[in-house]
């Protein structure tokens, strides 16, 4: 069980290729030309990047965000259509959203600087807290209200709070948009993963227990215990990373040396998190805190990377909507359940961060637009879930609870199928009502 809550939640999805795969047989017509394309990764990367690239225009076009675009793309070459990019590529390209998601934890940890926390320290908290508990039990008696037994819907509802940062930062970054309200989405988004994974963990350990699945050398509190200290450590070890790099580029003038130190430390850090069992999420954001708080003067470090981002990112999206498997939507009892946790699901979000607004003060502008930038949930979601699937506790289970998880694991698809879809929209919108004044 070491490392059990970081080791598949970290970035959100645990990418293995299958081993002893044998190589595609090209074989006639289409299927021969798509077995074809599908043989080498950079033929799929390349598609990737072209088809989200006319996609993500096409989108732009009619004033949807260009990441929508770019999900719609994956979802095209994707085993759900024309198989160009099969499950075995987009795990062989695990790294892509490894290095994406470490560059995005940077940039949050970047916005965490004190003098804007001591400015707008209470209503993060505040914001966060009440999403947390607001979510959780609202999803929670949802799920179980509409039939699912209680463990399940406890789990439901602690994953139901997790929000995808990668929508925010790539939302922020390809509209330039600055100012209070980012800076409070910002710090909104990185606390609540934090309390998400932690609160999963709770979670976890409860419902094992009501299933009868934990045994007393695997109890609540060492599972509760063993949360926070993955915590402290990636805090401790993104702190000593933000550090050293400070001292690495504090006199480089050539920002292409800048650049070339930044990767390597998130290339580095990234990566001995994962052998660690630690949250290289959580790392790179402390290590973005740390370097902004130590220096002014880092902001051209974060400058220097953002020429590197956009095929990143879109790359980064495109892998994301080839995993979605629309035959999730086949089924009438996922529909009718996966539905039902998408609605409550927004609405408690939404409901939440703008109480949590109101009470701490924040305008009328921010309380009505920060409850959209919450919505969008993928990787942390979906890391979540295969942690309870590929728990050592999983081969305990009995066929009727595996099927409850599998269930519960489609409910988690169609959530994140309908929220890659809807989210970026109205993030965007959001982003642009809450900077209005601001640009």
């Amino acid at each position: 069980m070491q490392g059990w809550v970081f080791r598949l939640a970290a970035f959100g999805l645990a990418h293995h290729a299958p081993e002893g795969r044998a190589e595609p047989q090209v074989t006639g017509g289409m299927s021969g030309i798509r077995d074809l394309l599908s043989q080498h990764v950079f033929v799929s990367v390349g598609m990737m990047l072209i088809a989200g690239y006319y996609l993500g225009r096409g989108c732009a076009l009619i004033r949807l965000p260009e990441i929508t675009g770019y999900v719609f793309a994956g979802v095209l070459l994707g085993e759900s259509f024309l198989g160009i990019v099969p499950a075995h590529m987009s795990a062989n390209m695990a790294m892509v959203t490894e290095l994406a998601l470490g560059l995005i934890a940077l940039t949050i940890g970047s916005e965490l600087s004190l003098v804007k926390l001591r400015l707008m320290g209470r209503e993060v908290v505040l914001i966060t807290v009440l999403q947390l508990g607001g979510v959780f039990a609202v999803v929670t008696f949802a799920m179980w209200a509409a039939g699912l037994v209680l463990p399940l819907a406890i789990l439901l509802g602690a994953i139901a709070t997790a929000s995808s940062p990668a929508v925010a930062v790539a939302i922020v970054q390809s509209l330039r948009a600055q100012g209070t309200f980012v800076e409070l989405m910002y710090g909104a988004v990185a606390l609540l993963d934090v309390g998400s994974v932690v609160l999963f963990g709770i979670a976890f350990a409860v419902a094992a227990g009501m299933l009868g699945l934990a045994g007393p050398e695997i109890g609540g509190a060492a599972l509760l215990g063993q949360a926070v200290a993955e915590v402290g450590w990636s805090v401790a070890l993104g702190g000593l990373a933000g550090l050293l790099l400070h001292y690495a580029v504090r006199r480089r003038r050539l920002p292409s040396e800048v650049v070339v130190l930044t990767l390597g430390a998130v290339f580095l850090v990234t990566g001995a998190a994962i052998i660690l069992h630690l949250s290289p999420l959580l790392i790179n954001m402390t290590a973005g805190a740390v370097l902004v708080n130590l220096s002014p003067r880092h902001h051209r470090l974060f400058r220097g990377l953002e020429p590197l981002t956009p095929p990143l990112y879109a790359l980064f999206f495109v892998i994301a909507g080839s995993e979605l498997q629309l035959a999730v939507l086949a089924r009438t009892e996922i529909l009718l359940i996966g539905g039902a946790y998408v609605l409550v699901r927004n609405l408690a979000k939404y409901g939440t961060v703008y109480a949590g607004c109101v009470l701490a003060g924040t305008s009328r502008t921010v309380a009505r637009n920060l409850g959209f930038c919450m919505l969008p949930q993928a990787g942390i979601a979906l890391g979540l879930m295969l942690m309870v699937q590929a728990s050592p506790l999983a081969a305990e289970m009995t066929p009727g609870q595996v099927q409850l998880v599998e269930t519960m694991a489609n409910v988690v698809l169609l959530s994140v199928f309908v929220n890659q879809i809807l989210g970026p929209p109205l993030t965007k919108r959001a982003v642009l009502a809450g900077t209005a004044r601001e640009f």
